[in-house]
């Protein structure tokens, strides 16, 4: 799922014959700009995309692509279309990581939770993989839409998720990847099935095979993938991660700095003192107990989870809520991000008379049909005309980050946010000057009652658990306020742990497993468990 990038001078490159206007690459410098004689995937449904479908919006990204909303012509039946872009695919490695994904969703059989293959389709840009559509939204999205969240509730979801897992296992498919964001509701029913949407980081096996290659997210990492040495036991281990984060709200393995994420995750101690976990059931531990055991050859098999007593008996599970402390825990990364967006919307107001002129022109510009907002398409063009080379992912970020009312498209004020960033003139002075609107008391910090009331807005329940955990979240040093320095840090990068990319695991965590083995922290035993 990928990154394109904005160039401009993107339209010459648009063919005669109306290829797919999604899978161009706007202006990425990667190697070869010949990608004609690149053939993916072996046995495509077709060549154009748009032969037999109309792409809409946009519904996500990830690593080499985007995923759109894909209607049939004939039909009117609605799809998701992954449209991964050829220039995005660098190494070889990458190439077969695609053609693998393809294989690996054509070989699965149909199964109510796993979602379902429809076309592929190959041109000389971009291979496009049209699925099964899910509109329900993530995982922890509907958890914390729900009035109450309850044992039985997870143990129901938990059943889903190691289903999938076994039919993985029983084809010979393992997963790597297992993590909510990879499963999604088909609709919006409270019936609604849950499914597994993504394999681009699974993998064929065979019976005692190992492998060693370090891929998946950090915080749902099992400890022989640090050590480069792991078979199918570590798609239990992200299940049994998954658990965990469902009964209490936060991954049992976390820690400021990755290299901290990696010592916990080697150490393996888990944590059943925290609320709300005296309330969890004994059957509901010894599950997570035996999911997350740092032996592979002593951690439940996926079969052996299925039918363990707290998921044979799932209907009979406590149904009384575990609290708020679950969906309070969840709530405060949506609430860490609406933070963000306020100290943008500051910035933006302190701007001269001179940057508001030129970034209002920018915005007519881009508003052609005068609706008085711009979305994403226009805002490419836009930036295109105006001659910014604009990474896509960034790009989706930024306008991610600045859409306070969530309607995917930016009115003028929104635009102005993207713009300060777009500009690069989000420097220190103007996070100074978003800091002191939040530091009302002037006192150099940021308190906690200076937090409450910044959040105010944007957390309507007015949690005080929430602001508590923001607070934890952006308080590094722990001294119960909040520094300049942490706040600036907070604005340049992410602190959601759910967002954890790929790319950052197979960089970032490469680089870890060799300092860990070097140092001797790969040999720690599981004392004190």
């Amino acid at each position: 799922m990928g990154n394109c990038c904005v160039t401009p001078g993107f339209s010459k490159k648009i063919k005669k014959n109306k290829p797919n206007p999604y899978s161009i690459d706007y202006g990425g410098n990667y190697g070869s700009k010949d990608t004609t004689k690149l053939l993916v995937l072996k046995d495509p449904t077709g060549h154009n995309v748009t032969d037999k479908y109309d792409l809409g919006r946009e519904l996500g990204r990830g690593e080499f692509g985007i995923t759109y909303l894909c209607t049939d012509l004939e039909t009117g039946e609605k799809f998701a279309c992954k449209s991964i872009s050829k220039k995005k695919l660098r190494t070889a490695v990458d190439i077969e990581d695609v053609r693998r994904e393809v294989e690996i969703m054509k070989h699965m059989p149909k199964h109510p939770n796993i979602v379902t293959l429809k076309d592929t389709y190959e041109d000389d840009s971009a291979i496009n993989i049209v699925m099964e559509l899910c509109e329900g939204g993530e995982l922890f999205d509907r958890i914390v839409a729900r009035g109450h969240y309850t044992e039985r509730a997870a143990a129901a979801v938990m059943k889903t998720i190691i289903e999938v897992v076994q039919m993985c296992h029983r084809h010979g498919v393992m997963h790597r990847d297992l993590k909510p964001e990879n499963f999604l509701f088909a609709n919006n029913k409270e019936t609604s099935p849950l499914k597994a949407i993504d394999f681009g980081l699974s993998v064929f096996f065979k019976h005692g095979e190992r492998f060693n290659e370090i891929v998946g997210s950090p915080y749902y990492m099992a400890p022989e993938v640090l050590k480069r040495n792991y078979g199918p036991e570590v798609d239990v281990w992200s299940a049994g991660v998954i658990l965990y984060i469902l009964l209490c709200g936060v991954p049992p393995f976390w820690a400021e700095t990755e290299q901290g994420v990696a010592q916990a995750i080697i150490r393996s101690v888990i944590d059943f003192k925290r609320d709300p976990w005296p309330k969890v059931s004994d059957n509901a531990k010894d599950l997570v107990k035996k999911m997350l055991d740092p032996d592979p050859n002593q951690r439940l098999t996926a079969r052996q989870v299925h039918e363990h007593p707290w998921l044979q008996n799932a209907k009979k599970a406590p149904n009384v809520s575990l609290g708020e402390t679950v969906k309070a825990r969840l709530k405060q990364f949506s609430v860490m991000n609406k933070l963000k967006k306020r100290a943008l919307r500051v910035v933006a107001e302190h701007l001269s008379v001179e940057e508001v002129a030129g970034i209002k022109e920018a915005f007519d510009m881009m508003d052609s049909q005068k609706k008085g907002k711009v979305d994403l398409k226009e805002l490419i063009v836009g930036l295109q005309k105006l001659g910014y080379q604009i990474p896509d992912d960034d790009l989706h970020i930024l306008v991610e980050a600045a859409d306070v009312d969530g309607d995917g498209t930016l009115d003028y004020r929104e635009f102005v946010a993207v713009s300060v960033h777009l500009k690069k003139m989000a420097n220190d002075e103007h996070l100074h000057k978003a800091f002191s609107y939040f530091d009302q008391n002037e006192s150099g910090y940021i308190e906690i009652e200076e937090l409450r009331d910044a959040l105010s807005d944007e957390n309507d329940e007015n949690d005080e658990e929430v602001t508590i955990a923001v607070m934890h979240d952006v308080d590094t040093d722990k001294d119960g306020r909040i520094s300049y320095q942490e706040f600036a840090t907070m604005m340049k990068a992410g602190t959601d742990w759910r967002k954890a990319s790929r790319q950052y695991s197979r960089e970032r965590f490469n680089s870890l497993s060799l300092k860990l083995m070097r140092d001797g922290s790969l040999n720690l035993t599981n004392e004190g468990r």
